[in-house]
């Protein structure tokens, strides 16, 4: 049978403990009346026979060894509560017995106890302390009235104070039951409130946006990594927005007064960011500050567009070839028929035009192919070296004019034909802008700027890049040329990022010059760990 005043019971030590304290000081007090002048304390009735001062420093022992016990023994918490309370019951029973029975008024102590031993004790335990009580009280009164000469009606007020003690234990009991269930639920909402804290910093420190909290006084409270890097740095404790970024700090200026959702600034560290604002709704008035990068956005849109847009052109151009193809070979029959000036130049077009077209399904399937590569450690010189040979003799190119500079010991980890396709694309981009003479164009291996970095210069010696066409010279289908189909330095950057490489304009340089940087220890590690699983 469930004992319905302890379904929640759980040992409470600390509520115990104090317990224990007020009965320490209550057993200080009785000694201390009893030294006392007994003109002070004639109300409390103390006999001040040694007997009593005996039993008042016994009482003072026995609850200062309870006290204690509590404290550095945590085990048998019924037994000591038990003890505690019998101890109480025995001691302020006799004492209540020597000053006249329940007209002292000294049971009402006994409700003290037993409604502070209520609220940390078991369900059944509690009657059964109460039950002690009240056989001590109406004992101790009926045995007065039999042998003492105590008013016989004083019989009917212990039974009230009995009746009492049951009323203070089992409310008292009820009302522990509650404040522990409350405690429980309160204990268990505090641990997902933290669980909640913690999943919702994760969150917040995953962003790819960066997250600010600053306060009605301007006083940033909290961030995120990706802030810190938007911004440059991590904000010190305690400092404030506008020193910490100052165009950042006019933005949610003018979002206050303005009340606009979204600004735009650029940061010290160059770049755009837009800034949105939102007011919480914490007593502290604090603002919640969400940072993103417009170029990152526009990159992923720009992603987006390219991967529907390649998706689309790469079936169409599986559709392209086989008609393309006819469309060729019909031209060369048409060509083996001379008929005049007029046809020969009319077929010239046809094949220029179909070479052309030829060259844009090529590239667009080569684009298509970015994702399936073999990286491999690549000694630059040797590659290059032979590189060079072939696309001078398909392109015609006269000796002396690409001129190579690399070190016998440079590498790149690169799918190889990835890397055969990017500079092909380059080289052919800087000879058709260069003077064709001896060491027009330049492919030269540097280290880069950090350990493990390398980087391939592709450098003409021709007027270079036009400010107007810089910002648009990697985008797709732009070109100045004729007969360029516009895809080649976009798939030249776009197999560079799939091989965790980049590949860039330099903007200050007065001629045509590019820079492909890569790893060079990116295989070797890889290598090396293959190597120690299969040891």
């Amino acid at each position: 049978m469930t004992d319905w005043l302890s379904a929640t019971w759980e040992a409470s030590w600390r509520p115990f403990q104090y317990f224990n304290l007020y009965r320490l000081i209550l057993a200080g007090l009785v000694l201390l009346a009893a030294l006392l002048p007994e003109g002070w304390v004639a109300s409390l009735h103390l006999d001040y026979s040694l007997p009593f001062m005996l039993a008042a420093l016994s009482y003072l022992a026995v609850v200062a060894a309870g006290f204690l016990a509590s404290l550095h023994w945590r085990q048998r918490f019924n037994f000591q509560l038990s003890l505690q309370v019998f101890t109480d019951v025995l001691a302020i029973g006799g004492w209540m017995f020597v000053t006249g029975g329940v007209g002292s008024g000294v049971g009402t102590l006994l409700l003290v106890s037993l409604a502070t031993a209520s609220l940390v004790g078991r369900g059944r335990l509690v009657l059964f302390y109460a039950a002690l009580a009240t056989i001590a009280t109406l004992g101790g009164q009926v045995f007065g009235v039999l042998f003492f000469n105590f008013e016989p009606a004083t019989i009917v007020q212990a039974g009230l104070l009995s009746a009492g003690f049951f009323a203070t234990a089992i409310l008292a009991r009820l009302l522990g039951q509650r404040l522990m269930v409350n405690e429980e639920l309160a204990r268990q909402r505090g641990i997902s409130l933290e669980n909640q804290s913690r999943i919702s910093q994760r969150v917040i420190e995953r962003m790819q946006d960066g997250v600010l909290v600053v306060d009605s006084a301007g006083q940033i409270q909290r961030h995120n990594p990706m802030a810190a890097e938007m911004l440059g740095a991590a904000p010190a404790p305690g400092m404030q927005l506008a020193d910490y970024c100052p165009p950042l700090d006019e933005a949610m200026g003018k979002w206050q007064t303005s009340a606009a959702a979204t600004t735009e600034f650029a940061p010290a560290t160059g770049g755009e960011l837009r800034a949105r604002f939102e007011q919480t709704a914490s007593s502290a008035g604090e603002v919640l500050i969400f940072l993103e990068d417009l170029g990152r956005i526009q990159e992923r849109a720009q992603q987006l567009k390219l991967a529907a847009l390649g998706r689309l052109t790469a079936s169409i151009a599986h559709e392209i070839r086989n008609p393309l193809s006819a469309i060729g070979h019909a031209g060369e029959l048409l060509r083996e028929e001379r008929r005049g000036d007029m046809q020969d130049r009319l077929l010239r077009i046809l094949s220029d035009n179909v070479a052309r077209l030829n060259r844009i399904v090529a590239d667009i399937l080569e684009l298509g192919r970015r994702d399936r590569m073999q990286a491999e450690y690549l000694h630059l010189r040797g590659f290059c070296e032979q590189f060079l040979e072939s696309f001078a003799s398909f392109q015609g190119v006269a000796p002396g004019v690409i001129a190579l500079d690399a070190g016998a010991d440079a590498g790149i980890c690169f799918d190889r034909t990835h890397l055969h396709q990017i500079l092909w694309n380059l080289l052919d981009n800087a000879l058709r802008h260069s003077r064709n003479l001896a060491g027009s164009v330049r492919l030269q291996v540097k280290a880069g700027n950090a350990a493990g970095l390398v980087e391939l210069h592709v450098v003409d010696d021709g007027g270079g890049v036009p400010e107007t066409e810089k910002a648009q010279i990697f985008e797709p289908f732009f070109t100045t040329h004729h007969l360029g189909t516009g895809l080649g330095l976009f798939i030249a950057r776009e197999l560079c990022e799939a091989n965790g490489a980049s590949l860039d304009l330099v903007p200050e340089a007065n001629c045509g010059h590019f820079i492909l940087v890569g790893r060079s220890d990116t295989c070797q590690l890889t290598e090396a760990t293959g190597a120690h699983a299969a040891h």
